[in-house]
């Protein structure tokens, strides 16, 4: 069986506790400043963001190779 049916229910929890461990000493930040800063961080990058701008014809790697004929 895979890793997680061999462990038993002590074994699991044990691992769970160890990562919530961990996951206590992680610096929080107010989602109002990294909020802010994403926004920051993606304003500043609107220029090149393809999802935003779009992508030249001719360099969009997904473009039709010419339409396909039925006949």
């Amino acid at each position: 069986g895979n890793m997680a049916q061999d462990m038993t229910e002590k074994e699991l929890l044990k691992m769970e506790l160890d990562q919530l461990k961990k996951e206590v000493k992680n610096e929080r930040q107010m989602i109002s400043k990294t909020g802010k800063e994403l926004k920051d961080y993606i304003e500043s990058m609107a220029g090149e963001d393809p999802l935003l701008k779009g992508v030249p014809e001719d360099k969009n790697p997904f473009k039709e190779k010419g339409g396909c004929t039925i006949s």
